[in-house]
């Protein structure tokens, strides 16, 4: 059993210069606040995307990996101007709506009475009473459930309004905190359906039209001027630390490198690239390699069209066979609280000799259980294992899509602790004498951009 445990290892030289230099180096927290404001925002298209990509590309390099471009298409949307207003009427003066539009929604200019309906069954009801309507689509997220049981308000809720003649949509933001902050987010439309104008409100704008509702009817006008434009040449930023004895078997290990437009996207998904380029640096900066290589991947594209994911998945089927592990941080720089692994068999018990590096993060006990990633979903009709670092949600949806999403929330050291677990757990997959049990081939779940959830 001894002998056991000492192969099952991380060398002391090692731990230390991975958790170690992830702590101490401060490189994450520089790079991510170089990212967020010198480049900013980086939807897919956008002059800040491209230049994310060439900037990360020249940091891969410089950090001593091998690092090429793998070219794909991608959307292009463009927001244009939003403004919006409830209408004054007897009794009612008339107030601003601070809005924002849903990612890929068509602009156009709405006036109509509102309704408010709370589930898609209830978009459903309204029938003819929403012919012409604004639907206002309200929920209660941040007081009694959490995002995934709400996000497909956003996704399908402006198609079902659409289906029962509704001539816009105004969403409560999904949000747990604002401060008069809009939260986008990609909406989905439907062949054969019209295509309508929908927006989210703050919070607070969505409170103020539930009370005057109460009140008596309500009216509202907003203009979204968004419109898409022809696809754009983009590129997947791929980065190899070679493996010395197993080169062809890959540890991969994701983020993704587009945002949305109101803000930086420093915490989504900022803080993942910078956490996954901080792991690649390090175990690039070992003295004796893995044994298998290690594949940072910067995904494009992550929050309205998957066109990243998708590709990676297309361009690498012949080899996706040899990759042992594929990891994502898309969660936001917050406290790291577990490490997840998703195989066949007992996946946390081959790993856990490998995480005393972390013990001190309190993260050396890890867990079987379900994890994964927007952009690896694709491989998972291909029986890739999955692995993550959970991390504490709580406050993840205050910036989540905003224009609050920016550096300075970051938190420097919980960072650094999330770049040294996902440090440890890389090498620790690459290095292992053994590999994770292979789960049986999963087909692949739309994409909802489900994001952590939330620790009340």
């Amino acid at each position: 059993m001894l002998l056991v445990l000492l192969l099952a290892a991380i060398s002391p030289e090692a731990a230390g210069q991975l958790v170690g230099g992830a702590m101490s180096d401060g490189v994450a927290y520089s790079r991510l606040e170089e990212l967020s404001d010198t480049i900013g925002p980086r939807l897919s298209g956008s002059p800040g995307a491209e230049a994310a990509v060439s900037w990360a590309f020249d940091k891969l390099k410089r950090d001593g990996l091998s690092v090429r471009l793998e070219p794909v298409k991608v959307p292009h949307w463009v927001r244009g101007e939003e403004r919006g207003e409830i209408l004054p009427r007897p009794g009612i003066v008339g107030h601003p709506l601070y809005l924002t539009a849903l990612g890929g929604s068509v602009g156009g200019d709405v006036t109509g009475e509102v309704i408010e309906a709370r589930s898609l069954k209830e978009v459903a009801a309204l029938g003819s009473a929403a012919r012409g309507k604004i639907i206002f689509l309200n929920h209660t997220m941040g007081t009694e459930g959490g995002y995934g049981q709400f996000v497909e308000l956003r996704s399908h809720g402006p198609v079902e309004a659409a289906k029962v003649g509704a001539a816009g949509v105004l969403l409560r933001s999904l949000a747990t905190a604002s401060l008069r902050t809009p939260h986008t987010g990609v909406t989905q439309y439907e062949d054969g359906v019209p295509r309508i104008p929908a927006a989210a409100i703050t919070t607070e704008d969505a409170a103020l039209i539930h009370r005057l509702l109460a009140r008596g009817p309500v009216r509202a006008h907003f203009t979204l001027g968004s419109r898409w434009l022809p696809d754009a040449d983009s590129a997947n930023v791929v980065a190899d630390v070679r493996g010395r004895e197993k080169p062809d078997e890959v540890v991969l290990l994701g983020a993704h490198l587009d945002s949305w437009d109101l803000a930086e996207g420093s915490n989504d998904d900022g803080a993942g690239v910078a956490m996954v380029m901080e792991a690649g640096r390090l175990i690039a900066s070992l003295k004796t390699p893995p044994r298998r290589t290690v594949r940072v991947v910067l995904f494009m594209n992550e929050e309205n069209g998957l066109a990243g994911g998708k590709g990676y998945a297309a361009a690498h089927a012949g080899e996706l066979g040899r990759h042992v592990v594929a990891m994502e941080a898309d969660s936001g720089a917050h406290r790291p609280i577990g490490i997840v692994v998703h195989s066949a068999g007992d996946g946390a018990a081959l790993l856990k000799p490998w995480l005393t590096p972390l013990a001190s993060l309190g993260l050396d006990s890890p867990i079987d259980g379900e994890t994964g990633g927007a952009d690896i979903g694709p491989l998972a009709p291909a029986s890739v294992p999955f692995a993550g670092v959970s991390v504490d949600g709580t406050h993840y949806f205050d910036l989540h899509h905003s224009p609050a999403d920016t550096f300075d929330h970051i938190d420097a050291e919980s960072l650094a602790k999330d770049a040294a677990a996902y440090a440890v757990l890389a090498y620790a997959f690459a290095e292992m004498p053994q590999t994770l049990a292979r789960p049986p081939p999963a087909e692949r779940k739309p994409h909802s951009n489900t994001k952590p959830s939330q620790a009340r």
